[in-house]
């Protein structure tokens, strides 16, 4: 429903809605933007802003000292992106410095640092304040913010027209949920939270957990160590996709990449659409996850090559259940002399280690929890909408969003990376782009006509939802495995995209302003101004512009843009292996494939 207030109650504090009735069509009247976070969704807002906007005004409010966001938080031993580097960058903003496909975490701060430093936007940035709350102002509309300084505690509030949560989803670091964590008198450190004044070396380490960080750290310390005692669980397949294994770039390499002209392009595009070309793995009885099973199962046993340890880590459930990992040199440090496997739960934590359900005490002088973070999407400050609604009761159980972005009932609010978005389901950063550029296109419907609120409605969330939950059952999301997509192994899955990054890439094309509650200052049509249009008051223009000797539009419909778009035609050969729900043929296939093996 559009709501507006009639013509006659047109008046300042109402976004100066008579002003616009003296201007041209589509004046861009200033908008004011609040960006949390500073890690790369809200560098890529920044940029964007910066680049496609006027008349704006943006602050970008980052509790940390500098920017980059979890790549400047993470600093742990063999901290790594687990996407191949060439394509863990912006479409259009490739690096030539990458030392090998899985470079360390330090370059990929330089790469976001150095985006940051090239485009100047550390002038939008004010680091070491906080965001610790937001409330819709009922006066001004938008949202009064309240921001701590971290430096002297002390808070202000500040306005904005439109409030964009880019604080990131594993960010919120955690530690286990396991009793006498505080009994614990050796050092005690979170992968997420690293100490770099710890030394390891001729140390008993303990470490927890076999998820995406603890099995980056464990290659990384172990030479170190005395001795590494790894807490595991549960399963969880790793190894690369096969064509994405660890390789370090030679010197040849990347002078080619610097020299020469589409190299660097080409070897991207190819990575990209092998990414792209293996959503079939998280399709139930789909060739792409039965072969990428049975292959990942195969390398698994070669490079464990110990009965134990396969029978207690090769998972039961598909590949692809939990997030994957490409576990560079993981599974070969668990069969070292000095690496120890417990398999199973910790009890508690004592004075000196950790006491296990096998009935053992195994006391170490360091204790790694590679534990994660808090996934819940449930915002860390109170956020409150115009009804007094807090969005933090609001997702405490299930989050539910629009299209990973919007809330129903919260408008002008976005949240980058929200729930049901592709975190999981391919290059992830192509997705934000995606969700920056469809925020954009809102806040350019705001800044040009006298929009004052826009919200996803309830009933377009409510069908959002709906046929979320009908696809993922036709994935291994949906398995029984504990995984961070998901409030539980049988609960819904709301970290991920129904679909693939291409699927959502194209969802977010456009803007579908029919599933938006729209309120307007004043009449809607207000926009429409003094009868002039903005070219005919620009001298530098084409006020014919128009006029043509040939049609040379572009295309209208949503199948002709998509074509021009992707290149129809350019590739002629590719093995397109889409979802096809036959069991029959999904028996065969793993038949063939045991056969070869």
């Amino acid at each position: 429903m559009a709501n507006y207030v009639s013509p006659e109650s047109i008046k300042a504090g109402a976004r100066d809605t008579s002003q616009r009735l003296d201007n041209p069509i589509h004046n861009e009247r200033q908008i004011r933007v609040i960006c949390i976070g500073a890690g790369a969704s809200g560098l890529l807002v920044a940029y964007k802003l910066q680049k496609h906007f006027t008349n704006y005004s943006l602050t970008v409010y980052e509790k940390n000292e500098a920017v980059a966001g979890t790549w400047f938080e993470n600093r742990y031993p063999g901290c790594a992106c687990d996407v191949p580097s060439h394509n863990y960058t912006w479409s259009f903003e490739p690096n030539l410095s990458w030392s090998a496909v899985y470079p360390p975490s330090n370059e990929i701060f330089d790469y976001f640092e150095g985006f940051a430093r090239k485009y100047c936007l550390h002038q939008y940035v004010k680091v070491r304040h906080q965001v610790v709350g937001a409330a819709w102002d009922h006066v001004n509309g938008g949202y009064t913010v309240q921001v701590q300084d971290l430096a002297t505690g002390k808070i202000t509030t500040d306005h904005c027209d439109m409030l964009v949560n880019a604080g990131g989803v594993l960010n919120h670091w955690k530690w286990p949920a396991i009793p006498g964590l505080d009994k614990y008198k050796g050092v005690l450190l979170h992968t997420a939270n690293w100490d770099e004044s710890v030394s390891l070396e001729g140390k008993v380490v303990g470490l927890i957990g076999n998820g995406s960080s603890g099995i980056q750290v464990l290659p990384a310390i172990r030479d170190k160590c005395k001795k590494v005692t790894t807490f595991i669980r549960e399963p969880t397949w790793v190894s690369p996709v096969q064509g994405m294994e660890q390789h370090k770039y030679t010197p040849e390499e990347r002078r080619a990449f610097a020299e020469k002209p589409g190299a660097l392009l080409d070897y991207r595009k190819n990575i990209e659409s092998g990414l792209n070309g293996q959503f079939g793995i998280f399709l139930k009885e789909n060739r792409v996850n039965i072969d990428t099973h049975a292959y990942m199962k195969q390398q698994m046993k070669e490079k464990l090559n110990n009965a134990f340890l396969e029978e207690k880590l090769i998972p039961d459930w598909s590949v692809g259940c939990r997030r994957l990992t490409p576990g560079v040199d993981y599974l070969e440090s668990l069969t070292k002399p000095n690496v120890q496997v417990v398999y199973g739960e910790i009890l508690e934590v004592t004075e000196k280690g950790c006491l296990c359900d096998d009935g053992n005490e195994y006391p170490v002088d360091v204790l790694i929890c590679a534990t994660g973070f808090d996934t819940s999407f449930r915002p860390r400050f109170p956020v409150v909408s115009p009804s007094g609604e807090n969005l933090q009761d609001k997702w405490a159980k299930v989050p539910e969003s629009y299209l990973g972005i919007g809330v129903a009932g919260f408008p002008n609010y976005f949240c980058m990376l929200g729930p049901n978005c592709p975190i999981g389901n391919g290059p992830v950063l192509s997705a934000i782009e995606a969700q920056c550029d469809w925020m954009l296109k809102i806040m350019d419907r705001f800044q040009s006509t006298n929009m004052a609120r826009i919200a996803p409605k309830e009933e377009a969330v409510r069908d959002f939802v709906e046929f979320k939950e009908w696809f993922m059952k036709r994935t291994v999301w949906s398995d029984p495995c504990r995984s961070w997509y998901k409030p539980g192994p049988d609960g819904p899955v709301v970290a991920l995209w129904p679909g693939s990054t291409l699927h959502y890439i194209e969802a977010m094309s456009h803007v579908r302003f029919d599933d938006f509650d729209i309120t307007y200052a004043g009449n809607r049509f207000a926009f429409l101004g003094n009868g002039y249009s903005q070219t005919e008051l620009d001298p530098t223009a084409d006020w014919a512009y128009y006029i043509r000797e040939r049609d040379d539009d572009a295309p209208l419909s949503t199948g002709g843009r998509r074509k021009l778009i992707s290149k129809t035609g350019t590739v002629t050969t590719r093995d397109v292996v889409v979802f096809s729900g036959n069991k029959e043929e999904a028996e065969r296939v793993k038949a063939e494939t045991s056969a070869k093996l």
